[in-house]
């Protein structure tokens, strides 16, 4: 699997930007999706100019979304159900979305500390239920500061939360490990995403609060390096 690309659609923002870095930095290829070809182009040479030798190219989301294994949802949760509309006809069964967006209250103009209700539970569930039969849909990296992700030169220090089918979660697990401080933790089955998300809301007052501009993560103590199977 490490010859096939990651493909991370909204790749042009600060969150999904450094995860491309991140992944291009640990020798993976990487595909960067954007609506817009141009600004995925854009990106791509920005990792480039960061990243020595790293293989990444830039396309419109659907030419992106057909392109890899494991394709990485990074944009807001008002953009998630177009984004998966206009690429569905470019997934394939076999492959795994991740669902990093989150329902908070920005999408209606209100504060990013509070979260919206979703009909189908979750932003991944919701997620889940509009990709193609076959795709299946993971919940992941929500809490990760984006800040520190850009900060190429220093480790990210957060768990990450991976909710979802079994062998599909830990694939995506072993992504987490490609991040220098990142550690993936067995969320189960996707309901967990419910929780998962609402994390970040509190995350981001708890940021304010105590200004931390960075970001402050999430760490789960008590466990080994890999959390059993719930």
């Amino acid at each position: 699997m490490e010859s096939e690309p990651i493909v991370i659609l909204g790749g042009t923002g600060d969150q999904g930007l450094g995860l491309a870095l991140r992944f291009a930095k640990a020798g993976r290829p990487v595909v960067i999706g954007s609506r817009k070809a141009e600004r995925a182009q854009a990106a791509a040479q920005e990792v480039r100019s960061k990243v020595s030798g790293a293989r990444v190219e830039g396309l419109e989301n659907a030419d992106a979304a057909a392109r890899g294994e494991t394709v990485i949802l990074s944009v807001p949760f008002e953009h998630v159900a177009a984004t998966l509309k206009g690429v569905r006809a470019a997934l394939r069964p076999g492959q795994i979305v991740v669902s990093m967006a989150v329902p908070l209250a920005t999408a209606i103009g209100d504060g990013a500390a509070r979260t919206l209700g979703v009909w189908q539970g979750s932003c991944a569930e919701l997620a889940a239920s509009l990709v193609p039969k076959g795709v299946t849909v993971v919940s992941a990296f929500q809490n990760v500061s984006a800040h520190r992700l850009l900060e190429l030169d220093r480790a990210v220090e957060c768990d990450v939360v991976v909710s979802g089918e079994r062998e599909a979660r830990e694939r995506v697990m072993a992504l987490c490990e490609l991040v220098p401080g990142l550690r993936g933790i067995d969320g189960g089955g996707l309901s967990s995403a419910r929780i998962v998300e609402s994390l970040t809301a509190l995350l981001i007052g708890l940021n304010v609060r105590y200004g931390v501009p960075a970001g402050a993560g999430l760490r789960f103590t008590g466990l080994p390096g890999r959390a059993g199977d719930a």
